[in-house]
């Protein structure tokens, strides 16, 4: 059974291939949490294929406003590191690339998150953000054949690390940072319009 939102997750680890270093290493999320990082895993059905290297070339585009809002991303494939690697050098959208790029040849962890196809082997299109805890905070999953948005995944890393600091308020719908939050109350019930207008 997959993880759920809400839930906390029990530690994994995987190969990575690190394009900053131009080597290999690992990953672990008991790594991740004792830095106190939120983490982002942006699984992704294969290496030199053709939607995939535009969504990882959006998320490097957004990896620096991640970084500094405490994140950590790790792109996730069921490919090795040595493909990873290969991928990374000749695919010119991944210039920029500078986030780990796991490796989950077994679907180990793919399977942890719900998203191995077992007819293919390969990972669908999903994300999700963990908090410093380990706590899943939120998913995404898509098919094949429709990328993502790094600028909404972002939003919402905004969202719950202020939340995480604002235990008692929510973010509303569009929410980007510095932006009205509401603080539920039984005052407000029925008058969110009026709550968002003040």
């Amino acid at each position: 059974m997959s993880v759920r939102v809400g839930e906390v997750l029990q530690n994994f680890e995987m190969d990575i291939y690190d394009p900053v270093k131009g080597d290999f290493g690992k990953i672990s999320l008991e790594g991740v949490k004792a830095k106190r990082q939120w983490l982002i895993l942006f699984f992704y059905p294969a290496d030199f294929t053709f939607v995939c290297p535009t969504e990882l070339n959006d998320l490097a585009e957004k990896y620096n406003e991640l970084k500094a809002a405490g994140c950590e991303v790790v792109s996730v494939s069921t490919d090795t590191k040595f493909s990873h690697l290969a991928w990374q050098q000749s695919e010119k959208l991944l210039q920029n690339v500078k986030y780990p790029m796991g490796a989950d040849p077994t679907g180990v962890v793919s399977k942890m998150f719900g998203v191995y196809d077992e007819s293919t082997g390969l990972a669908l299109r999903g994300a999700f953000i963990i908090s410093p805890e380990g706590k899943l905070a939120a998913s995404e999953v898509n098919f094949y054949n429709v990328g993502r948005n790094a600028s909404e995944l972002l939003r919402k890393v905004k969202a719950n690390t202020y939340l995480a600091a604002h235990p008692d308020e929510v973010c509303p719908a569009n929410w980007t940072e510095g932006k009205k939050t509401l603080k539920p109350s039984a005052k407000m019930v029925g008058k969110v319009y009026e709550s968002i207008a003040k």
